[in-house]
């Protein structure tokens, strides 16, 4: 795809795997009760990020790695907006660094996507 040589080299996906990182940290926050809903929505969520980024890597095509960079654009967004739930019902209260941490692979997805799509 480029001098890139693995899927672990690219940014977007190093700062993903540190996204699960700190969404697990957050969620022990979370009441017990919460374990099987937020929480494991949230961890799933987080996972999904980087894991999409590498398979759609592996697929080996521009064109199935777009579709994967867009799940994982599509499960940080769903990560983000459960967030936003955690703070409504006063669960946690400081989560600015995860909430820069995903605008800032927000931004880096649309700018991978965008460049994929500009070289087809």
């Amino acid at each position: 795809m480029s001098s890139i040589k693995s899927y672990k080299e690219l940014i977007v996906w190093q700062k993903s795997m540190k996204l699960v990182t700190q969404i697990y940290e957050l969620t022990k926050m979370l009441p017990d009760d919460e374990r099987f809903g937020l929480t494991s929505q949230m961890r799933r969520c987080s996972v999904s990020v980087p894991s999409n980024i590498a398979e759609g890597w592996g697929r080996l095509s521009r064109k199935n790695y777009i579709q994967f960079l867009r799940i994982s654009r599509g499960s940080l967004y769903e990560l983000e907006t459960q967030i936003l739930i955690t703070k409504q019902l006063n669960y946690i209260n400081d989560s600015k660094a995860v909430e820069s941490l995903i605008i800032e692979i927000s931004k880096m997805l649309n700018s991978l996507i965008r460049k994929l799509e500009e070289k087809n």
